[in-house]
């Protein structure tokens, strides 16, 4: 299977799909709650699918639907999940406050930290001794692996919400959204690691979506940066930071965007909206080449774009209620 691509949402369905043909080939019930994330293991051979208070964990090989492994011990929606790079433990987050790290051979968990507020996201630094995580009260938090603890805790707008995070497959950036009901923003900072020890030097913040933004992704060759939203749009922003672009512009942590402005500063291009979308868009994955994107509506569609030329390739039909997790694996061989 060369190209993994599967769909989950609130119909209790985990769909995998034909990426070019858009027929649905395989379906695996998931009765127990919806699906709010999915992840494929790097080598293929595994799809985890995180529920209100497990992660299920499927053999994609095998055409048994039952799970090969659940793992238990978040006690609320679990709304964020990655897989180590060479799929020997994976971290969940959740919104009971934690963010776990999971064995994927024995279902245990190997560490857990707390927030002490519902976590959002979570995603695993390329180094992979580095967590960071985001929550509802507004924080950005990296946790070291080798240390044990909470390295940075960032807070990039007091008493909004952080919804997703994202960093560069090179280890250079680290993206977040921060938003409410009439405010979407991203903020920007470059990741820097000397000796093993990593600080943060902020980049930039810009408007990106005027209500909640649901997702940021950079795409792997971090030439774009995907913004998904409840405006029923998802955004490329072509990103552009060398020269100067790379220091902050305008006083960009202090008033980084015009109050009713949707001009971003220099670094961050609107380069494309894709409104093809009915409702919220909640998830995104980008193709291994970054030509591609496939999102996941509350209209019950998922559908794959062509960037360069904004239009829709695929619509993957079948879910009867709205499909808000998707995950892609499209690469030719083991990362």
């Amino acid at each position: 299977m060369s190209v993994i691509l599967c769909t989950a949402g609130y119909d209790h369905t985990i769909r995998f799909w034909e990426a070019l043909s858009g027929i649905c080939s395989r379906t695996i019930p998931h009765p127990d709650s919806q699906v709010n994330r999915l992840c494929i293991s790097p080598d293929k051979r595994y799809l985890a699918a995180a529920g209100h208070h497990t992660v299920k964990l499927y053999d994609i090989k095998s055409t048994n639907p039952a799970a090969v492994l659940t793992f238990e011990g978040h006690t609320g929606n679990i709304t964020g999940l990655q897989f180590h790079c060479e799929g020997k433990w994976m971290v969940t987050s959740s919104e009971d406050g934690t963010v776990k790290i999971w064995d994927t051979r024995s279902g245990h968990i190997q560490r857990n930290y707390s927030h002490g507020v519902p976590v959002n996201d979570v995603v695993i630094h390329p180094n992979q001794g580095e967590l960071i995580s985001c929550d509802r009260g507004g924080n950005v938090r990296i946790w070291d692996l080798g240390e044990n603890k909470c390295s940075h805790q960032l807070v990039p707008e007091e008493d909004k919400s952080v919804a997703s995070v994202t960093v560069a497959t090179d280890g250079s950036l680290l993206c977040a959204a921060v938003s409410n009901s009439v405010h979407g923003a991203v903020y920007v900072w470059r990741l820097i690691t000397v000796r093993d020890v990593t600080s943060l030097v902020p980049v930039t913040k810009f408007r990106a979506h005027g209500t909640y933004i649901t997702r940021v992704l950079l795409s792997p060759d971090v030439r774009h940066l995907a913004t998904c939203s409840a405006d029923h749009t998802a955004r490329i922003w072509a990103v552009d930071l060398e020269g100067g672009a790379s220091q902050p512009s305008h006083n960009a942590l202090d008033d980084p965007y015009r109050q009713g402005s949707d001009e971003p500063p220099q670094g961050f291009e609107l380069e494309q909206e894709l409104d093809g979308h009915q409702r919220w868009v909640w998830d995104c994955a980008f193709s291994a080449d970054s030509a591609y994107l496939v999102t996941a509506c509350s209209d019950h569609y998922a559908r794959l774009w062509e960037l360069q030329s904004k239009t829709i390739i695929r619509q993957y039909n079948g879910h009867h209620r709205g499909a808000v997790c998707v995950a892609l694996n499209d690469y030719s061989e083991i990362r």
